[in-house]
């Protein structure tokens, strides 16, 4: 099936989201941002990471559908006092206010489809690399 990788959001959407995760070849993806929620799919090449990152007032679930990680997660940058290993169908709970990072340690790409509640991008965010979103003035 052919996934329509768009925003499609504050409309009601049914996707295959493992499909729409192991299809999308981009960083990030964003296909559906609403009032308190957002989805994107992200893809994390081999040695790269998604960034340390903390979302003020926003939790986040990531799912990892297939691949190889590492996930650190700490009160500060320089305190991640977390550290798990992250694999084919884990979840990880971020709380709000936490900062995080999940490296991809695997020899092949790391799908992942994550949501943010409330949305942390912008509707119809598409970074097709990670660097792409290192220099998106949008981007924290």
């Amino acid at each position: 099936m052919s996934i329509d990788f768009k925003d499609h959001g504050k409309q009601p959407y049914v996707v295959n989201i493992e499909d729409a995760t192991l299809q999308n070849e981009n960083y990030r993806t964003t296909i559906w941002t609403g009032k308190k929620l957002q989805v994107t799919v992200m893809t994390i090449q081999p040695n790269d990471d998604i960034g340390l990152e903390v979302h003020h007032g926003i939790d986040q679930f990531i799912r990892i559908e297939e691949g190889d990680g590492l996930c650190v997660m700490g009160d500060s940058e320089d305190n991640l006092d977390f550290e798990q290993k992250v694999s084919d169908d884990d979840a990880v709970f971020v709380p709000a206010d936490k900062w995080h990072n999940i490296t991809n340690t695997g020899d092949k790409p790391l799908k992942l489809y994550t949501i943010y509640a409330g949305p942390d991008h912008l509707p119809g965010t598409v970074h097709p690399t990670h660097e792409d979103a290192k220099n998106d003035p949008n981007e924290h």
